[in-house]
């Protein structure tokens, strides 16, 4: 029987990225996004014709009634979810100095990016120890895609750099709470990746890859991210629950 994945964020970008990999090593999935249906039909097409099950799954990660909806939807159509993948999140509207930063923005971006993939964790995890219960064979992960801004401290988005930071140690929190029932937590850590979120400031970032900001001299696709999540998914790393895995070219190597 194919493993069940729900991908916050899944429709466009890394999460995208990441569908498109699964999908072609026969993961069914449930994809979830703001957008409407359809609005992203041709996605969820084109990822069907790699052969697995895929639906849609509309919802705001960031409230706790979209939440419910997200994961209602997901279990109506595959009865029980094998993989969470907390993709979600947003940049800030606006670029502000650390000084400007408003709390309007500091909400938006702390409540996707944080809140909701904090209690989307809690409930996946309830429903995972359930069936792990019922069936000792099951298998089950939950997989935090973060930042290298968990780290790297960036003053324009001072907002979105706390977000991942808070992501990187609920990693280390559901991994230690799960660890008893032998279900894995994993953080996955890109660097600069190609998307539509690093578009407007994409000429800058070459620039800097040009002048030697990372080791492999590239940016990042989402490729490069959906292919380390399969490899988590697939079960390469079962001894490694809590641990960070870097996509980032190098790019977080302190160097002289």
């Amino acid at each position: 029987m194919n493993k069940n994945v729900l991908i916050t964020g899944g429709s466009r970008g890394i999460g995208l990225g990441i569908a498109k990999e699964l999908a072609k090593s026969g993961y069914n999935l449930a994809i979830n996004g703001m957008r409407k249906p359809q609005q992203i039909q041709g996605v969820i097409e084109d990822l069907a014709n790699m052969g697995v099950e895929v639906i849609y799954c509309q919802g705001d990660v960031s409230s706790s009634a979209g939440r419910e909806q997200i994961l209602d939807a997901t279990l109506s159509k595959f009865g029980r979810l094998h993989v969470l993948v907390n993709n979600a999140a947003v940049a800030p509207l606006k670029r502000n100095d650390l000084l400007e930063t408003t709390e309007e923005s500091y909400s938006r971006v702390l409540d996707t990016n944080l809140k909701g993939p904090f209690f989307l964790s809690q409930i996946v995890a309830l429903h995972m120890i359930e069936n792990k219960q019922q069936d000792p064979s099951y298998n089950g992960c939950i997989i935090n895609i973060s930042s290298v801004s968990a780290t790297m401290a960036s003053v324009n988005r001072g907002e979105y750099c706390l977000s991942k930071a808070g992501l990187s140690m609920l990693t280390k929190l559901f991994a230690t709470r799960l660890g008893k029932h032998n279900i894995p937590v994993y953080e996955v850590r890109p660097g600069i990746i190609k998307t539509d979120m690093t578009a407007d400031v994409l000429d800058k970032y070459e620039k800097m890859v040009d002048e030697g900001l990372n080791i492999q001299e590239r940016l990042g696709s989402v490729e490069d991210v959906g292919k380390s999540v399969c490899a988590l998914v697939e079960g390469w790393f079962p001894y490694s629950s809590g641990q960070v895995v870097m996509v980032d070219g190098g790019l977080t190597i302190p160097r002289l």
